[in-house]
């Protein structure tokens, strides 16, 4: 890896890539510290206490890269952008005019796009809201009058976050189509990274020297198990005849068709804390007894939120993966192309195979999920570490940089022809 980032740099147009990704992350983590208008910031940071590691806000604050626990204009983050997509990945299957934009090509992928920024922008706008109002109402319980926003103060405050939002989503799609990588993951990988300090120094300030001493053997082994996994795949044969293309006979080959073992990568995770932040979320909003109770029992360090989340993981890594991947169309496509599976008949018992296959893979892909964002909570219950990032944390550090290392690796791959011609 060190070496194909070490090679990049020798490439000019790759060069400039990778300093336009640099300059937008610069630039979205600049914005994370400019404080929104009508906002005290030393009021702000006198209620920094209601982030603890167990309360909801400081896990959605952490995607935000501390953003949110500043209400600074990026508070928000990419997290609505995130949500909208994975809305209409969804709508396709149940939305028929969608299903048929998806299948159009080009032309229909810009209109959904359209689409998802529309509804990014008005969950922005609510989401903008909601935290707006629990800020005040944590000012207000707190005696903290500059945070107690009325009126005009605060419908400016929800249209500068909301605009916040939409800077970023625009600058995830810059990123994404002049830069190196998918923009809007780069931007929750800085996110994350960016507590790496704080992180390193809760580690290395905890009075149990014996989770000092193991933590960093957990965490690789963490890392190296998921790299592993996310890099397993079941590769099945796959068989070309021999066939007439106009004039010119075809030859025929031998190819494998892969099939990941976990296809639907850290989506249902991302998914999967976004319905159950929503609950505990409501219940501070609210600010009464038993809403309070009711987030408390949904704490992220609570059995009944790792319980849901696992549960939510499971469901969605099956449907996301029937989602992008349909047994029926590769199994025609197969046919179309004159390719087949060795020993299966072409048709539909190729779409039978190749869905008993993917049910196979997708249950441990699922299980892999819901434990390792399971895990660090688990271990948190069981003994008296305090593990600054979560499973999902790095499930999405790890995913992520393994995806820009191969977006890497295949642009030097288009830009480098001495292997070939030796």
């Amino acid at each position: 890896m060190l070496r194909t980032i070490a090679n990049a740099f020798s490439v000019p147009e790759i060069r400039r890539k990778l300093a336009f990704t640099a300059a937008m992350l610069l630039l979205y983590r600049l914005g994370s510290f400019i404080p929104a208008p009508g906002v005290d910031t030393d009021a702000v940071k006198d209620l920094s206490n209601n982030f603890g590691g167990d309360n909801i806000l400081g896990f959605l604050s952490l995607f935000s890269g501390g953003a949110l626990e500043r209400l600074s204009l990026f508070a928000l983050g990419i997290m609505p952008y995130i949500t909208a997509s994975i809305i209409l990945q969804l709508l396709t299957v149940v939305i028929p005019s969608l299903e048929k934009l998806q299948k159009e090509g080009e032309v229909g992928q810009q209109k959904i796009t359209q689409y998802t920024r529309y509804l990014t922008v008005g969950l922005a706008f609510a989401q903008s809201w909601g935290f707006v109002l629990l800020f005040s109402s944590f000012g207000d319980k707190a005696g903290t009058d500059a945070l107690s926003l009325t009126g005009p103060k605060i419908l400016l405050t929800v249209i500068c976050l909301t605009a916040g939002c939409t800077l970023v989503m625009w600058m995830g799609e810059l990123i994404t189509q002049r830069g190196i990588g998918n923009g809007i993951s780069l931007m929750i990988f800085a996110s994350i990274v960016s507590g790496l300090p704080t992180g390193i120094q809760a580690w290395w300030s905890n009075p149990d020297q014996v989770f000092v001493v193991m933590m960093p053997f957990v965490a690789l082994a963490v890392i190296v198990a998921i790299v592993f996994v996310q890099e397993g795949q079941r590769r099945i044969p796959v068989q070309y005849a021999k066939r007439m293309v106009g004039r010119k006979m075809t030859a025929g080959g031998s190819t494998y068709l892969p099939l990941r073992v976990n296809m639907a990568g850290v989506i249902p995770v991302i998914f999967a804390a976004s319905i159950m932040a929503f609950p505990p979320t409501i219940g501070q909003l609210l600010n009464t007894p038993a809403a309070l109770d009711f987030a408390a029992f949904f704490s992220p360090n609570s059995w009944a939120y790792v319980a849901g989340e696992v549960f939510f993981i499971i469901i969605f890594t099956y449907f996301y993966t029937a989602v992008t991947f349909n047994p029926v169309e590769q199994a025609d496509n197969l046919r179309k192309y004159g390719g087949f599976i060795p020993g299966v008949r072409p048709g539909r018992p190729t779409a039978e195979y190749l869905d008993r296959i993917l049910s196979r893979l997708t249950f441990p892909g699922a299980l892999y999920l819901g434990a390792v964002a399971a895990l660090p909570t688990i271990l948190i219950s069981q003994t008296s570490a305090n593990f600054y990032f979560g499973g999902t944390s790095i499930l999405i550090v790890v995913g992520v940089a393994l995806e820009t290392v191969k977006q890497l690796e295949a642009q030097l791959m288009m830009r480098n022809y001495e292997g070939f011609l030796k």
